[in-house]
C-alpha cells in the first residue's frame, strides 16, 4: 500500500463523513431539535441587561 492508497482511503472516508453528517442534520427526525436551537438567541435572557445594555 503507497501514499496514494492512504490518500485514496483518507478521501473515501471524508465523504462517508461528510454524506453522514449532511443526511443526519437533514433528517426529518431531528427537524424539532434543530427548529428550537434555531430560536435560542431569541429567546429572553431571564438574568437580563439593564436598560442601558449593560450585564446586572
Amino acid at each position: 500500500m503507497d501514499v496514494n492508497d492512504m490518500r485514496v482511503a483518507v478521501m473515501l472516508l471524508g465523504l462517508v463523513l461528510f454524506l453522514g453528517i449532511w443526511a443526519w442534520t437533514w433528517s426529518s427526525r431531528r427537524r424539532e431539535a434543530f427548529d428550537e436551537a434555531a430560536q435560542l438567541p431569541f429567546i429572553d435572557d431571564e438574568s437580563g441587561l439593564r436598560d442601558n445594555g449593560e450585564k446586572q
